[in-house]
């Protein structure tokens, strides 16, 4: 793969596109998945040519005449763990990456998404080299195995407390790593905002794929005046979007499992929801659930929740929403939404986060010149586009220069008694009388 020119790699991506096309027709694959993996490997196909291509950069006086450039090199073998709760995307989006930048990878799906992990498992080989790209099923032994190799990259998607783990291993091997995580990414409303608009994105934000999205809005911040508007609009919102009963529509999802299922219910224990609250255990079914004044010191508000229920936390303005949100970790991304540009911009200026995103929720996600990615607790490094390519390349510093020239190179030889002299050289005057051009040649 490293041997292989841009253009020459653009036949593997191809090949994804491929195996995405086939699994969407065969096993009815969520768009919302394949959608954004095809554009990424149509990108990468249309500009891997200029991504791979060298790179002049500014030369010093001292190398005017020189070439230097910077050259894209591949890393070598990247191990990808992917994540359960989007198996295509999250899995496939850092191997068109990889692929893109000359490597070769190990596909490590998550065991929660069995039945992706064994079609993943089945159809990659059809497209790619299996030797190359070969792909690891098994749980958390398998993981571990793995992490105990010697890897050129490591590229983790999932929860902070293993990307901890994983960034631990690495460390053994001084191998780089990327880790995308979560984290509790909170929403902000202004009281100039249309309610009903920011109750529209919000809903379908934070319970599409039943509230499993790493960027999902985490919590609401907003002032009392808001609240009761707000939950009546995201109540008139669920209806039109799931109807009166969420557990009989097509367009709602479950909870991956029944660990998650039963850890969803305890953060909820305590609280009279506003909005849902029903569950089913024989089908991990838990209703879109609103809670409301919900105590900022509460477990509900210290771990990532990572299903459908929304907190909704009271804030005096703007000033107090910004404290709330700096006394926490950083967050994957930030949602603000106001009119007012002041305000936006006090935001933008006074939070930190990997993602911002005013005025509706998720989407930023979804374009590849955006790099995307965490800081601090919700992760390290980047990708999406032109930013996985460089995210899994190294990028070699070049220097081409000529053995001519070397009176260029006087006034950096030793001994220091003679610097002086040898400068005087430079500037023509020649070396103990002689004239420059008879004590070198050029």
């Amino acid at each position: 793969i490293e041997k292989l020119p841009g253009l020459g790699r653009t036949p593997l991506l191809f090949f994804i596109s491929m195996l995405a096309h086939s699994s969407m027709i065969q096993y009815d694959t969520s768009l919302l998945e394949l959608t954004g993996l095809e554009n990424e490997i149509k990108l990468a196909i249309d500009k891997l040519s200029v991504w791979a291509a060298p790179r002049a950069v500014e030369r010093s006086i001292l190398t005017l005449s020189d070439q230097v450039y910077v050259r894209p090199q591949p890393l070598g073998v990247v191990l990808i763990i992917g994540a359960w709760n989007y198996p295509w995307a999250l899995t496939l989006g850092p191997l068109v990456g990889a692929i893109a930048a000359g490597n070769a990878a190990v596909v490590k799906p998550s065991e929660l998404s069995e039945c992706s992990s064994l079609l993943l498992r089945a159809l990659l080989p059809r497209y790619l080299d299996k030797d190359l790209y070969p792909v690891v099923t098994g749980g958390v032994s398998e993981t571990q195995e793995l992490l105990r190799q010697r890897w050129d990259h490591v590229f983790y998607t999932g929860s902070s407390s293993v990307g901890r783990l994983v960034m631990e291993a690495a460390a053994a091997h001084l191998t780089p790593v990327t880790l995308e995580l979560g984290g509790k990414s909170p929403c902000y409303i202004h009281s100039d905002c249309n309610i009903r608009v920011v109750a529209r994105r919000i809903t379908w934000g934070k319970f599409v794929n039943c509230g499993q999205t790493c960027i999902a809005p985490d919590y609401v911040l907003c002032e009392p005046s808001v609240q009761n508007q707000l939950i009546d609009c995201i109540r008139l919102t669920l209806l039109e979007f799931y109807g009166a009963d969420p557990k009989s529509s097509p367009d709602y999802g479950r909870i991956i499992n029944q660990r998650h299922f039963n850890r969803i219910l305890s953060l909820m224990e305590g609280y009279v929801p506003v909005i849902g609250g029903q569950s089913d255990a024989s089908q991990r079914y838990i209703a879109p659930t609103v809670l409301r004044d919900v105590p900022p010191q509460s477990r509900l508000m210290q771990e990532e929740i990572f299903g459908p229920v929304l907190p909704l936390v009271a804030v005096s303005d703007i000033d107090d929403a910004i404290r709330f949100i700096n006394e926490r970790e950083k967050p994957l991304a930030l949602y603000v939404f106001c009119t007012d540009q002041k305000g936006i911009e006090k935001m933008l200026e006074e939070t930190t986060s990997g993602g911002v995103l005013v005025n509706d929720v998720l989407m930023h996600y979804t374009l590849s010149s955006l790099p995307f990615g965490g800081v601090g607790h919700s992760g390290m490094g980047s990708y999406h586009g032109k930013h996985s390519f460089e995210q899994l390349s190294h990028m070699r510093s070049c220097l081409v220069r000529s053995l001519a020239m070397e009176s260029v190179n006087l006034s950096r030889y030793p001994p220091q008694d003679r610097r002086r002299g040898r400068i005087r050289a430079y500037r023509g005057w020649g070396i103990g009388g002689e004239p420059l051009t008879q004590k070198w040649s050029d």
